[in-house]
């Protein structure tokens, strides 16, 4: 976190100042395990291993806050009798089909839950059995009886129980064994969680994507989120689960998403059901109880929002113009389908993923595959300049006379050279002034999408008489569109104000909404983005807000504007106890006031604010008025936090330790030795390797894993320019521990090269004691440590680490596993030309690599190697877009 994130780092440090302990948990010994009164270096990888350790030690030692988790949480709750545990099938849950899982099995006992997030719309899990047809759904939700529970906690069936058998196996010596944490250090970790938590105390956790960019990446999350509730961490202050973000507004890109299955808000995108209606789709996806059954309120809006006076009720508000998911449209299944001749042109808006996205070689043969891209950024980065420059143009694999692609480099305004608004991890809306004019031709992306969509829709406009009925009909969406935002200047810049008063919502009046609860399904509310609905109440924009510290509490609600109602803690209804006491006086946050028989508190309650605590809702009551005055979870379907969930992902309601796509050893948990649910792209370009006790594993002996520089930003764009940041980090480099140094040969500052099935790179050898050998599995286990910020542009330049990654990808987000991989290593430099090439191809020959290595299904015989050989004379069908 220092090192990523040192701007948040001071807090940490502050809380240090204050007494709080600091544990540092990585397998590299960074600027954070330097300021930390605990690191703890562990194998790349490992993590639910050692975070069921932590939940074992809570269950078995009768450390969970019971009060906490026996009212807040779903521990009493009774799954139905046809779930079947990983402890039981080796591996696997119930529901396993083969490559995916049917969770039907996984709901709790006499009723269906909507999950508050991930995989919603399951016809199935939301009607009820396979024979209910769409037309069940026309009037709403289908009603759902209560969960049957046991709030003694012993019912066999009852979340707490199953929780307590499917982690009694993570000891602290199967910690040791998987992990490489000795046992002294995770107990000293132990006790310090348990020490610190509790009515007068909280922990809280921060990751970043060391924990996101794995197979189980959600999984990870889950273990952590677990592990908090049962402590009673989870809304109140000092706990919760921090995730540092990649950059200032990564948080603001998932709320208003740049991801292909959400709408803004967390609105799921609808599926392409045939006559897939308004009501369908709100009956499919909305709860019926929590904020989440108020779904059409937030989906009209938002509708209202894009479509105007063009949305009515007698048109379903406009609906039908939304785009419908056919599929799997993540960016790694996009660049399949540009080798594959599917995408013809694609824009790249401030990234850089000829040298950014894992297998970068298979982003680079996407990209020579289009008939046009575009390409904004500050500088002219390796996406931009692949055709004419990149590694296999300079290799000899092909030439810019053999690359189709035409590219369009249009200069990007930095962040000080435009208004907007940064949304951090806190979800905190900032509002950044502009410094200064963008220069010459330079411009923003809200300029450039604004004038791109007012050119399109002319064009469209003046052609519609030349178009046939369903040409104009297709081009209705576009044409509707609320395209009317005030300009100023010379270049006529967009107001980004404007923008934002428009994402906050107004009424049928036009003035702007204080809240999402005001939202209305009827049409007389506009919202584009229903969770920021507050941010530009009573017409100022709250986001620009800097009302000092001294002048307010320590809450600061003054500072800028947190979604939603600009609370601070989520879930605030935890820090008071069932009665509305807060915990202790220590962790008083908000409470129930008898005498003004309201919540209060130093923080907006993330409750109804009139709800005593004994409310009880009436058999038929739904939505909020359905969760009674001690649900405090208000967006999820039960009201509860999960420690086990029923529903919304796609690889198991519990997390369970899975080695990762490719690692030297073996699953000693389980003979299932990876996520079974995984996403696999079989693909010439996208070979995997052997592991554990696959035949070749050992030819790919040592883990490496990804990290950051202060010095530099993500894939460095930003920075890789910059002669003082260049200077600061100028080469790149491997990070080695002595011992892998002279078991390999490898000398210090000298060359050295990293090989994958997939690729080569070379780098300079840093012999250093911050990352150190492990012992796991009963074997010495070597890491190195590989930075991603370079690429062949810039000042200063250097190999892409993403040219050693597979694409293998977690199942319910699409996140690929960049943090923890095989390779081996080797002293001097990579070959140039042809035989770099052939360096990678003798390798995938050594362990007999092919077609199916890293999946998990037997290998056919007769199978075709990666060296050409048919092993007995028959070969296997290379595949588009396996996926398992």
């Amino acid at each position: 976190m220092a090192e990523a994130h040192p701007v948040g780092f001071q807090w940490v440090m502050e809380a240090k100042r204050r007494g709080a302990k600091i544990i540092h948990v990585d397998p590299r010994f960074t600027r954070t395990s330097a300021m930390a009164d605990t690191f703890v270096p562990l194998r790349a990888g490992s993590d639910i291993a050692f975070l069921g350790g932590l939940i074992n030690h809570v269950l078995r030692g009768g450390h969970h806050f019971h009060e906490y988790v026996v009212n807040y949480t779903n521990a009493a709750t009774i799954v139905d009798e046809s779930f079947a545990d990983t402890e039981d099938l080796d591996g696997v849950f119930s529901g396993f089909t083969g490559d995916a899982y049917d969770p039907a099995s996984w709901s709790y006992q006499g009723s269906r839950v909507n999950p508050a997030a991930g995989e919603r719309d399951q016809w199935n899990d939301v009607l009820g059995a396979s024979e209910h047809d769409r037309a069940a759904a026309a009037g709403g939700s289908t009603p759902r009886a209560e969960p049957e529970t046991d709030p003694s906690l012993t019912h066999p069936r009852c979340v707490f129980q199953i929780l307590k058998r499917h982690f009694a196996r993570y000891t602290p010596e199967l910690v040791e064994q998987l992990c490489g944490i000795e046992r002294w250090r995770f107990h000293e970790v132990a006790e310090a969680l348990v020490a610190n938590s509790g009515r007068q105390r909280t922990t809280a956790f921060a990751y970043a994507v060391g924990w996101t960019h794995h197979t189980v990446g959600v999984q990870y999350i889950r273990a952590a989120s677990i592990l908090q509730l049962l402590l009673g961490n989870i809304g109140r202050p000092g706990g919760g689960i921090l995730a540092l973000r990649g950059h200032a507004s990564i948080q603001g890109s998932t709320d208003i998403p740049t991801l292909f299955d959400l709408l803004p808000g967390y609105i799921p995108m609808p599926s392409a059901h045939p006559d897939l209606s308004l009501d369908d789709f709100v009956a499919t996806n909305a709860a019926d109880k929590g904020y989440w059954a108020n779904m059409r309120d937030y989906v009209v809006s938002l509708l209202k929002a894009w479509w105007g006076e063009y949305a009515t009720a007698e048109n379903d508000f406009r609906f039908d113009h939304l785009p419908r998911l056919t599929g799997d449209h993540g960016s790694f299944r996009t660049v399949i389908d540009q080798i594959e001749g599917r995408v013809r042109g694609y824009f790249v808006i401030g990234e850089n993923p000829a040298v950014g996205t894992a297998n970068a070689h298979q982003q680079r043969m996407g990209l020579a595959n289009l008939d046009w891209l575009v390409v904004r950024d500050l500088n002219m980065i390796e996406t931009a300049t692949f055709w004419k420059d990149g590694p296999e143009v300079d290799d000899g694999e092909t030439s810019p006379t053999e690359i189709g692609t035409e590219v369009f480099f249009l200069p990007a305004a930095a962040h000080t050279e435009k208004d907007g608004t940064f949304t951090n991890t806190q979800r905190m809306l900032q509002w950044h002034h502009k410094a200064v004019e963008p220069a010459d031709d330079q411009r923003s992306d809200l300029w450039f999408f604004y004038h791109l969509g007012l050119r399109i829709k002319s064009k469209l406009a003046a052609r519609r008489l030349e178009r046939d009925a369903d040409q104009r009909e297709r081009d209705r969406p576009v044409l509707e569109l609320t395209w009317d935002y005030p300009t100023e200047g010379a270049i006529e810049e967009p107001s980004a104000d404007a923008v934002l008063r428009e994402i906050n919502g107004t009424d049928a009046n036009g003035r702007a909404l204080s809240s999402y609860t005001l939202l209305r399904s009827d049409g007389s509310t506009r919202s584009g983005c229903w969770i920021y609905c507050g941010v530009y109440a009573e017409e100022v924009n709250r986001a620009a807000r800097r009302e000092p510290g001294q002048r307010q509490s320590w809450v600061a609600p003054g500072w800028g504007w947190a979604w939603p109602a600009n609370r601070r803690i989520l879930y605030n209804r935890a820090a008071a106890d069932p009665a509305g006491r807060p915990w202790s006086e220590r962790k008083a946050h908000v409470w129930w006031d008898e005498r003004q028989q309201r919540w209060t508190g130093h923080d907006v309650p993330d409750f109804e604010a009139t709800k005593p605590p004994d409310y009880e809702p009436a058999a038929e009551a739904r939505g909020p008025e359905a969760l009674r005055g001690t649900d405090p979870f208000v967006m999820q379907g039960d009201g509860l936090g999960w420690l086990y969930a029923p529903a919304g992902l796609r690889d198991g309601p519990l997390p369970t330790h899975y080695e990762p796509q490719e690692s030297p050893l073996s699953n000693t948990l389980h003979t299932t030795q990876r996520n079974p649910a995984r996403q696999l792209y079989h693909r010439p370009e996208n070979r995997y390797q052997p592991s554990g006790a696959e035949p070749g594993a050992e030819v790919f002996p040592y883990v490496f894993t990804t990290f950051r520089l202060t010095e530099h930003h993500t894939a460095g764009g930003m920075s890789r320019w910059l002669p003082h940041l260049a200077e600061l980090a100028p080469a790149m480099f491997f990070e080695v521990s002595p011992e892998l140094a002279a078991e390999r040969a490898l000398r210090h500052l000298g060359w050295a090269t990293v090989i994958t099935a997939r690729g080569a790179i070379e780098g300079r050898v840093l012999v250093t004691q911050r990352i150190r050998p492990l012992r796991s599995n009963g074997r010495t286990l070597h890491q190195i440590g590989i930075p991603w910020h370079w690429g062949p542009n810039g000042l200063t330049t250097g190999d892409a680490a993403n040219e050693l990654l597979g694409v293998a990808l977690d199942p319910t987000v699409h996140i690929m596993e960049t943090k923890a991989g095989t390779c081996d290593i080797r002293p001097g430099r990579r070959p140039r030309g042809p035989e770099l090439n052939r360096l990678v191809a003798t390798y995938r020959a050594r362990a007999g690599i092919t077609e199916h290595t890293g999946g998990d299904a037997p290998t056919p015989d007769g199978e075709k190697r990666d060296d050409g050989t048919p092993d007995s004379g028959t070969t296997t069908a290379e595949g588009g877009g396996d996926e398992s």
